[in-house]
Order: structure tokens, then sequence, then C-alpha cells
């Protein structure tokens, strides 16, 4: 009897690169979504996949891609479109829990962001939550995450730290460095993604992920600094642009400018565990 299928979305993504060969390794069959296959050529494991080309924001292509499929990871963003992203976000979201609805698939696991919906959030934030919540007026039941820096070389956050801190004596950023976060490992992200396959309990949830420690995004920096042996400070500067720290970021970081204003937006509040049912 065959395994069941799974469908990953955001194949050239960060983390479906982790958490396609945790599939391969634990027998699943794996079929990987991507609007442009070549980029998935190098992986280790393209031979061990089904790979479609499609693309959520051309419906047309999807049903091709949901055939046979038995669970549909949902791992996309659209910071990299710049402005207006964040209805294209919602549009895509639409699309895929349609497609999925007409094809049958039993269960959909959503990746978002860990911030309070009830506090002012940043337009990034904001969207990851109404993503999640636009997945689940579908039918098809969903299983949501929200995580805030997710540690791991690769991760866009991760890297974007990275950067900044081997580059820069004196690390500039506005006083929302002060605000607080959560920090998780990639490996204990794809713990939670891959327990959702059979964990019958988490399906219609919303699960707050976050590692055992609480700091600040500053105090993040200068902890990175301390473990590569880095003399490191920070400088605070009160209305400090976010496009000019953007621009900043794109320029001395392989990061975009579009996804560093998104992702700088996002320090704007905290991002903590207020609920850790995902524990148990």
């Amino acid at each position: 009897m065959n395994s069941p299928l799974i469908l990953v979305t955001g194949a050239t993504g960060y983390i479906a690169s982790r958490l396609i060969p945790r599939l391969l390794d634990s027998g699943y069959r794996v079929r990987a979504l991507a609007r442009d296959p070549r980029r998935l050529h190098g992986r280790a494991w393209f031979n061990k996949i089904d790979v479609v080309q499609a693309d959520v924001m051309a419906p047309e292509t999807l049903p091709q891609a949901f055939d046979g499929v038995h669970t549909a990871y949902y791992l996309i963003h659209n910071m990299s479109q710049g402005h207006g992203y964040t209805s294209l976000e919602l549009e895509s979201a639409r699309a895929f829990t349609s497609a999925a609805e007409r094809a049958g698939v039993e269960h959909i696991i959503y990746l978002g962001g860990l911030a309070d919906p009830e506090q002012h959030l940043a337009p990034h934030m904001r969207s990851r939550i109404e993503t999640g919540k636009v997945l689940r007026e579908g039918r098809v039941p969903v299983t949501e995450f929200r995580a805030g820096v997710i540690a791991g070389s690769g991760s866009i956050s991760f890297e974007m730290i990275r950067f900044m801190t081997e580059l820069c004596p004196v690390v500039p950023g506005p006083l929302w460095m002060r605000n607080k976060s959560q920090p998780i490992a990639i490996q204990n992200v794809i713990d939670y993604l891959f327990a959702a396959l059979t964990n019958p309990n988490g399906r219609g949830g919303v699960f707050e992920i976050g590692g055992p420690e609480v700091t600040t995004y500053g105090d993040l920096m200068l902890r990175y600094a301390r473990a590569r042996g880095l003399k490191r400070s920070m400088f605070l500067v009160p209305g400090l642009p976010l496009s000019f720290m953007a621009f900043g970021v794109g320029l001395m970081t392989p990061v975009p400018y579009p996804i560093a204003y998104a992702l700088i937006g996002g320090l704007s509040s905290d991002s903590l565990v207020k609920h850790p049912a995902a524990l148990q």
C-alpha cells in the first residue's frame, strides 16, 4: 500500500528544504509545488520527489498539483512582491484552500507568524495571521503554527541578524529592538510540522511555538556576536525610518529590500508564546 502523498508548497524556500528530507526519510511520498522547478535541480532529494510547476496566484495550475494529495503544507509568503503583497497573500490563500477542497485534500498545515492579534501589528505580521484565518474558512481542516524568529543557517531572519552583526561594529536600530522575541530552532519547527501529520488533536487548532528563552531583538544580535567572539554594541535611534533600515539591510546582506522592509516592520511588536498548548 502506497504511503500518503504530501504536497509541499514554497518548495524553493528554507522551511521546505528542511521539511522535505524529513518526510522522505519517514517514508512519505512528496510532491513539491514550485513556480520555477529549475531552482530545485541542485537539491539532493530532487530525484526522489514529484515536482509540479504551479502558482497559487494562477488557480488554473493547481488541480494537477493537488491530484491524489492527502495533506498539503502551506509555506508560502509574497513579501518579495513589494507593495501590495498583503492582498496577494490573502488571494493566494483563498485560491489554495478552494483547490484543496475540490481535490478532496484531508488536511492543510500552515506555518504563520507569532504575534498578538490584539496588538497593533505591522502589515507583515497582520498578513500572516489573516492568511491563517482565510485558510481556516475553507472546509479542509487546518493546523496552524505561529513562529517568530527561526534560528538556523539559511533562515531569512537569522541571515539578516548574522550579516548585520558581522559587518557592523556598532549595530544601528530602532527602539523596537527592545521588543521581546521567543526564537525557536529550525529543528523544533520541523518537529512540529511533522508531528501535525499524524496527531489528529492538532486539526483545526492554532498553536504558538517558541523556544524556552525570551529575549529582545537587540540582545539576540549581541548574543550572536558573543558566540562569534565579536565585540558589538547597539545604537538605538528614535524615529529611525523603516525604509532607511531596509535599504541598509538590502545593501549589506543577501536579503532583498522588499523582504527586509516587511521583516523589520515586524519587529514593532512583541513575538511571544502566550498559549503553550503546542507543547502538549
